[in-house]
Parts: structure tokens; sequence; C-alpha cells
């Protein structure tokens, strides 16, 4: 009698199709909260489309794009089961990038890899995702959720995105706009945001052996509580002050540190100078150093410092710029000034002493 065999499957080999199909649904009532006038159709297309008749009022537009992930801050959202803020991270990597030449957020699409699709889960992040978009302005027109069984475990997961955003030619901000005793404006971050947490895990972990479930004085809260805290995207925010103030630029403080991002939009012939006595940075960043005895330069090199959006303006335009981040609910205040380069040799540099 010969053997009944069975035969290789999709599902054998440890991707579930309905698992997926089930995601989609969960995640379709969300997406719809980031719709635009301009976007058409639904979920379920090939491509997300965008009606670009829209950007007829515009004399030369300009398309801004930039596409990021959140690096190992999923590491943290998997160890404690929380996945409807990763996404929030995701869009604020991605938008406030795009902000920072002068763009307006028109509509973002994302990527979610796992090892094995949970479909609350997978609908939890795409959640995340719209909250995220909602608050940039944009609209979300689609994604894909890759399911890699072998390559990640069952509990793995990462993210990424790509946005896009339109700026009219002669509103493009950056280098060529400042001007020397122009005035560099810090706006709070909201924690660690979503860089260095290779570091801060390899500290906080690893050497301090602390525990996400640990509640931690300094913090007024867990140490999982404030490593989840969702990044602040700064996109409406920028746009505002954008349409109220004379802005010649804006940096968006992510991997790098403050000063190597800020020298990205200084022109060769400037400098630009922070004074670090201006502020005091949360005590997340001091728990990091103190914990992993990191000197502050690798600190710096590292995290954001409090700090994760700077606009450039002239100083007759400081007081406005304030007043408008202020009625938004932006902590904000003058952090540095725009000098000639004289014998500096990098673009932005650091001074003085964190306030106590």
């Amino acid at each position: 009698m010969t053997e009944k065999t069975t035969g290789a499957s999709y599902a054998a080999a440890g991707v579930d199709i309905d698992a997926g199909d089930r995601a989609v649904e969960l995640m379709k009532e969300w997406v719809k909260k980031t719709q635009r006038p301009e976007v058409l159709g639904g979920l379920g297309g090939f491509a997300g489309l965008f009606d670009a008749s829209a950007l007829k009022r515009y004399e030369r537009p300009l398309l801004a794009s930039a596409t990021d992930g959140v690096g190992t801050k999923v590491d943290i959202a998997r160890r404690m089961g929380v996945y409807d803020t990763i996404g929030h991270d995701l869009v604020a990597m991605v938008m406030d990038d795009i902000v920072v030449c002068g763009a307006e957020p028109l509509f973002m699409t994302d990527y979610i890899c796992v090892g094995k699709v949970h479909p609350e889960r997978v609908a939890a992040i795409v959640k995340g995702i719209a909250e995220g978009c909602v608050l940039a302005g944009c609209a979300l027109v689609g994604g894909e959720t890759a399911e890699h069984p072998g390559l990640l475990g069952p509990e793995d997961f990462d993210v990424a995105g790509a946005g896009t955003g339109v700026v009219e030619y002669d509103r493009l901000l950056g280098a060529d706009r400042i001007r020397t005793g122009d005035a560099v404006i810090a706006m709070a971050s909201s924690g660690l945001h979503s860089n260095g947490y290779s570091l801060v895990r390899h500290v906080l972990f690893d050497r301090a052996g602390m525990s996400l479930e640990g509640h931690v004085e300094e913090l007024g809260r867990t140490l999982g509580e404030e490593l989840l805290e969702p990044t602040k995207i700064y996109s409406l925010d920028c746009m505002a002050l954008t349409r109220t103030a004379d802005v010649h630029a804006y940096s968006h403080i992510t991997g790098g540190g403050l000063a190597a991002n800020l020298a990205r939009v200084i022109p060769d012939h400037l400098h630009a100078t922070v004074d670090r006595s201006t502020w005091t940075p949360g005590a997340i960043f001091d728990l990091v150093g103190k914990a992993g005895q990191v000197e502050r330069l690798e600190l710096e090199k590292t995290l954001n410092m409090g700090v994760g959006m700077m606009a450039v303006v002239p100083q007759e335009s400081v007081d406005v710029a304030l007043t408008a981040l202020s009625d938004r609910g932006v902590d904000a205040w003058v952090a540095g000034e725009i000098l000639d380069r004289g014998d500096h040799t990098e673009g932005a540099t650091m001074t003085g002493d964190y306030a106590n």
C-alpha cells in the first residue's frame, strides 16, 4: 500500500494569508481617518492614488520625499506588548524630515515586516501610524504587511515608511536663506524620540540591569513608559510658524545629535552656536549618561538632549515666532545664533553648560 503524502503549502511554510486579510480588515477604519480630499480609492489596490491636480495652485511645485524607520525602539514595543505608539514614531521620523524644507506633508505609505501575522497587533501598529498622519496633516494611502517566517521570530517585527510633501519653489527653506545674526530657536522634544536606542538599551539593560516595569523616581513613571513616549510630530507646528513668521530654515534633530543636524542647514561661510545654558535636558538623558558613564560629547552625538526641532529666523521675527509656537503649545526658546564662520571648522557647535 502506497503511503499518502501531503504536499507543501504556504501555510506550512509559515505564511498565514487569512491572518493577513484579517489584519487588513481591522486597519481599514483607522486608515479612513487619515483621508484627504485628494485621495482616491481605499485599501486593497496595488497603488495608493493621490489627485495631483491639487498642485495646480502652485506656480512651481517641488515634491519632497523622505523615508525612515524607528530603529531598535521596536524592541521596547515588542517587550512591553504595546504596539499603538510605534506607528506614531514612524510618522514623526518621516514627515518632520519633509517639513524641514517648508513642504506641506501630503501622503505616506508604510511597510510592516513581521515574523508571524498577529492581526490585532498589526492593526494596532497601523492605528498608531494613522493617528500620527492625522497629527501631521497627511494621508495614509497604502502600505504593505510582509510575513517573514524563518527570518524573523514569531514575535519580531519592524516598521518603515515613506512620505511625500510639496513646497512652492520660491518658498523653499534652507541654507540659502540663512544670514549672519539670525536666531536659532529650539523646540522641546518629548523625550528620546526614536534615535539612539541601541546605546540606551545597552546602557540601561545590559550595563545597569534595569527593568522596563520598574518605576524610576527621577522619571516619575516606569522605565518602559518613558522609553515608549511617542516622538513629537512638529509638522503642523512648523507649517503654522512658516505662515506666521519669516523662517529661514528648520533642522530636525534625529540621529547624529543636535549640532550635527543643525550643521546640515548652515551654509559653508556661516557658523551656528547653541548655548546649552538655555535649557535643561529631561531626566532620561541624565539617567542614560550616569548609568553608562557616557561622556557628554557621546551623548550629544547620539541623543537629541531635549530638543527635537530647531528653527532659524531673523532677529526681528523672534518674538512673533515664540508667540506662535507658544499659542500651539510648543515649548520653545532662543538657544543660539548664526555667526560668520571665522576660525570654526564645523557648521555648528555647542557652548556653555546645561542649566540645572
